[in-house]
């Protein structure tokens, strides 16, 4: 991280002091598809789904934001937007500033740019993650590589092993790895049965990292 403690205070103090706080349940929209964004939000707590609909109507999940981290990123930063959609996962408390206000506190505030700069840095990781996930030959190492990824991003360690703390739907996993619903939840199964990951309600458990990790090295 580029950021320092206090330069991360100073990003939250600029939504602390002039956000808007909004509470969304589970399954609300926060911004609906098509929809112009309302302004800039930063997640005091809680998971939101960003995601847009493929030409066959679709969803095609592009990234999960959670704690401490603010939405939708790249229209905050450069004033450009495609169409995405964001939805609560969790129960969600966000807060909300225009993009006008947003941009003219980052401008009288320079130490906030840090945070933002380590967030579009994670973004683009994550992405080029996904690009390269897409090169391996088979599903299942598609599928095994993606839940690596949110195992590392999301994960908890738990007496029966590493807890993803962000529901994930077989849609939104097929569509992160180019893969059908069908084909996703008969490689899920499968790893199941094999003892390397297991489902808590609508949460996965990676129970055996290393031999995930085994199957895509």
């Amino acid at each position: 991280m580029l950021a320092n403690l206090k330069q991360i205070a100073e990003l939250v103090d600029v939504f602390s002091k002039y956000g808007v706080r909004k509470t969304f349940k589970k399954g609300d929209f926060i911004i609906h598809p098509g929809e112009q964004p309302p302004g800039v939000f930063y997640i005091v707590k809680g998971l939101v789904k960003a995601y847009d609909i493929t030409r066959y109507g679709e969803e095609n999940l592009l990234i999960i934001r959670k704690q401490d981290e603010l939405f939708p990123l790249i229209w905050a930063i450069t004033g450009q937007e495609r169409h995405i959609a964001y939805q609560a996962l969790a129960q969600t408390t966000t807060l909300d500033i225009t993009r006008q206000h947003f941009e003219e506190e980052i401008i009288q505030h320079p130490g906030a740019l840090a945070p933002l700069l380590d967030m579009t840095i994670e973004m683009y990781r994550l992405h080029s993650e996904r690009i390269i996930n897409l090169e391996y030959r088979t599903v299942k190492e598609r599928l095994v590589s993606f839940m690596l990824t949110m195992g590392s991003r999301f994960g908890s360690r738990t007496n029966d092993g590493l807890l993803i703390e962000a529901p994930l739907r077989h849609q939104d996993i097929a569509s992160s790895i180019n893969a059908t619903r069908e084909t996703t939840s008969r490689e899920l199964s499968l790893l199941d049965k094999k003892g390397l990951i297991s489902k808590q309600g609508s949460l996965y458990i990676l129970k055996d990292v290393t031999g995930l990790r085994s199957l895509v090295r």
